[in-house]
């Protein structure tokens, strides 16, 4: 192991100084969050007013608190915006950030997934697919079955982010949870950058669909 790698390892385990975000977890309840995610294949979807980077965030700093090392890996066209990202309380030294080419089709960005999780370094993925993705577009059934295998081998949560309806297919038949964020502007007199997340479950294998719940939410600066 790499003297760079073990640096960051061990600032990623050690204690963080990390900024708390909003008011408390995104979503509580046992359905959702780094515990439930563990050794599972997620998607996390919406189209228009999406709220699913937020919904990843909030994930990357529920693992961060858990001393989990998180890579977030991304196509040409990811939307992770390192000042927004700090902002809402992630500690950008203890993250990794990769980006490939055409991350759902190339076998080499997937082999680049595929390795991270079998290092058994990280507890969180996050496969940013973003707005370039198809609709229709699927992870090839052998690259999720050692998406699976690898992340229930190491207690790791894999999460994509895609840009779909709810009407459209998931990314494969071995993805074990699907969820929907959308979010809504707040009131012109209410908090500034203010808006509503609603967190809805298209599938849960262990659970059932049907869980929604809404919070209030400050966005980061930009917003």
């Amino acid at each position: 192991m790499s003297d760079d790698l073990k640096e960051f390892l061990s600032r990623a385990r050690g204690s963080l100084a990390i900024k708390p975000a909003g008011d408390g977890a995104l979503i509580a309840h046992p359905g959702w969050g780094l515990p439930a995610l563990r050794g599972r294949l997620v998607e996390l979807s919406a189209r228009g007013a999406s709220a699913t980077l937020t919904a990843a965030i909030e994930l990357v700093i529920e693992a961060q608190r858990e001393a989990e090392p998180v890579a977030w890996i991304m196509g040409p066209e990811g939307s992770f915006y390192p000042p927004d990202v700090a902002d809402s309380g992630v500690d950008l030294a203890a993250l990794v950030v990769v980006r490939v080419p055409d991350l759902v089709m190339s076998a080499r960005g997937l082999g680049a997934v595929e390795r991270l999780l079998r290092s058994g370094a990280f507890g969180l993925i996050v496969l940013d697919l973003g707005a370039a993705n198809r609709a229709t577009a699927e992870l090839p059934i052998a690259h999720q079955g050692r998406l699976v295998a690898l992340a229930q081998a190491h207690d790791a949560a894999v999460v994509c982010i895609t840009e779909k309806s709810a009407e459209a297919s998931s990314l494969g038949s071995l993805v074990s949870l699907r969820a929907e964020a959308l979010r809504v502007r707040t009131s012109p007199g209410s908090q500034a950058g203010g808006f509503e997340l609603t967190m809805r479950v298209l599938k849960d294998k262990r659970r059932g669909p049907g869980f929604t719940k809404s919070r209030r939410m400050r966005g980061p600066s930009g917003l």
